[in-house]
């Protein structure tokens, strides 16, 4: 009968760890990619336009109603949006690949 609640909580562990590795998260997958696969911070618009060509869709302006809140421009790529502060980079983050895939909602218009 000991065996039996022995097994019990080592079956439980094993459950979880199989539902834990069906998902893919979106770190995971932007990790295992190319560093040089999107904009690094500091870069300007004009390098980034050089080096990626030109964005797929320019998103509204974010900000900007008092001077202590920059304006945040986005522009919008298949694998990426890029965040920009004035006229530099300030972030770029990955796309979903799918909807299994774990990570950030799509971008507000």
């Amino acid at each position: 009968m000991t065996v039996r609640f022995r097994a019990l909580p080592l079956l439980a562990l094993l459950a979880l760890a199989s539902a834990a590795s069906a998902e893919t998260l979106l770190v995971d997958r932007v990790q295992q990619e190319q560093k040089g696969a999107m904009p690094s911070r500091g870069m300007s618009m004009s390098q980034v336009q050089a080096r990626f060509g030109a964005p797929s869709d320019r998103l509204d302006p974010r900000g900007g109603q008092k001077h202590q809140w920059p304006t945040i421009n986005r522009w919008s790529y298949p694998g990426f949006v890029v965040y920009f502060e004035k006229s530099r980079v300030i972030d770029a983050v990955a796309n979903r690949v799918d909807a299994e895939e774990i990570g950030p909602k799509p971008a507000i218009r």
